[in-house]
């Protein structure tokens, strides 16, 4: 049996629980492993006080979270390797594709896990990671993180526990699918590892490896005691811009309809069982003390509707005091879905609203999200009592600031609960990063992996100082009365 070290180099500086870290333990502890988790969250010289900035810019309601946890001033590499020797692992593996990819910094814990996994140096230990980057350009990955040994390309649940089982015979690595690494100077990627159909194979997550005060969480002015979870995986639809498409690509998902939703999207999309679901919810919500479910499914209502229903029956039949915080499109929202919405406990809801021209939505993004359906959606969910919370984007290439007037406007119109605005990231391997790469939209792009904004270099229509403004003001700008 293997020591697995696994590392959430999170710099958010509040509670996350990486979906992929649950899963991972969950199955390396079934065949046997030893599996710790070094947490970077609360080191007070590594994180970004990702709260405090939230709300001052309003994105958050005040609340007390500061107070009530405490930050390591520890030099975060000295712990690190403090932690290397007296574990001794035989794997360190950080980053991982999960459904939580769309937030929380899960695309960059790739080069911020490496900062800290290249500290500890012993032959004897295989450096091994995953995720989003690893699965577009591993070959890149490898040219910028050296002492890397393998990479994972797709999701590694399962295939992280054949490299345990099989860790100290490096023939029998070498043919893992899934797995990429160097051999003779080549870069060898194996077939893709098979999708993960039957998401019940997946052992009962392990949520037991997380620090306690990692569960503690502010939303909407309080602090709930939370987990990051998942009912399901994958996404039918395929805007350009998504990191998702990243992974239909990679498992051969690439012919889209006219409609940008992927071609056989029912062998892509899967799900846990309703009673799966209902025991999980269960345990950690009499094991843990669990209220808030933060489910990280991509599109919730493209769930199995079977499934969420019978899920439904279940959870409103039982005295379970929780609420889930849902994201979904709009055009899946109408009166029954409401019903069922409520049946489920969703307390809240995050829909991506991108900008307001539905025109550019379409042409440049391809993002097929009627303004008129969105306008009804919100209405719906207001009228059930779900807060709705918009997912705004500002910078995106050939946007110029009366865009960003005219998204505020209708923010306005929507009127919702809760707003978040964030700068446009080419997240490599998209259509709209290749497309950027292609046209030198961004300043030296191809020396960065990190997926943040660079210096616009063409079609320059807003300034930097402009964009800043907006960020830090877009919210008030929804909230002034005119």
């Amino acid at each position: 049996m293997a020591k697995i070290l696994l590392i959430n180099p999170s710099k958010w500086g509040r509670g996350i629980t990486p979906i992929w870290i649950a899963s991972h333990s969950a199955c390396l502890k079934k065949d046997g492993h030893e599996v710790e988790l070094f947490d970077a969250t609360f080191y007070e010289n590594w994180t970004f006080n990702e709260t405090s900035y939230n709300t001052n810019n309003k994105q958050y309601s005040p609340t007390d979270y500061l107070n009530v946890i405490s930050f390591s001033k520890n030099d975060i590499v000295k712990d690190f390797i403090k932690k290397c020797n007296s574990f001794k692992p035989d794997i360190i593996f950080w980053s991982a594709i999960s459904s939580h990819i769309h937030g929380e910094g899960e695309y960059v814990n790739i080069q911020y896990g490496y900062e800290i996994a290249k500290n500890f140096v012993n032959p004897n230990t295989i450096l091994l990671t995953g995720g989003l980057q690893a699965t577009a350009v591993p070959k890149k990955i490898f040219n910028l993180m050296s002492r890397i040994d393998y990479l994972i390309r797709g999701e590694s649940d399962l295939v992280l526990n054949e490299v345990a089982n099989n860790f100290n015979n490096k023939k029998t690595l070498e043919e893992i699918r899934g797995l990429c690494y160097k051999k003779s100077n080549k870069i060898i990627s194996n077939r893709p590892q098979k999708i993960i159909n039957d998401m019940d194979v997946i052992p009962q997550y392990d949520y037991s490896i997380f620090d306690p005060q990692v569960f503690l969480r502010p939303y909407n002015g309080r602090i709930l005691r939370a987990v990051d979870y998942e009912l399901s995986r994958g996404c039918m639809f395929a805007c350009e811009y998504c990191v998702e498409t990243v992974i239909q690509k990679y498992y051969g998902f690439e012919e889209t309809s006219s409609r940008g939703t992927i071609l056989g999207a029912k062998n892509y999309l899967r799900n846990k069982s309703a009673s799966r679901i209902f025991e999980e919810i269960t345990y950690l919500n009499k094991e843990f003390k669990i209220e808030l479910f933060r489910c990280q499914d991509t599109n919730f209502l493209s769930i199995d509707r079977k499934m969420l229903k019978e899920l439904s029956e279940l959870i409103s039949e039982s005295n379970l005091k929780i609420m889930l915080y849902i994201e979904t499109r709009p055009e899946g929202i109408n009166s029954p879905a409401v019903e069922l919405l409520k049946k489920l406990k969703v307390d809240g809801i995050g829909m991506g609203i991108e900008l307001s021209s539905q025109e550019f939505r379409e042409d440049k993004l391809k993002r097929f999200a009627d303004t008129d359906k969105t306008i009804k959606a919100f209405g719906l969910l207001k009228e059930a009592g779900i807060k709705r919370t918009t997912y705004n984007i500002i910078g995106l290439p050939e946007q110029d600031e009366q865009s960003i007037k005219e998204t505020i406007e209708y923010n306005r119109l929507l009127d919702p609960d809760n707003i978040t605005v964030a700068f446009y990231s080419p997240y490599i391997g998209t259509a709209q990063q290749i497309k950027a790469s292609e046209e030198e939209y961004f300043d030296d792009y191809e020396d960065d992996v990190d997926g943040q904004l660079r210096t616009l270099s063409k079609h320059v229509l807003i300034s930097s100082e402009t964009l800043n403004y907006y960020k830090k003001n877009f919210i008030s700008l929804v909230r002034e009365k005119k």
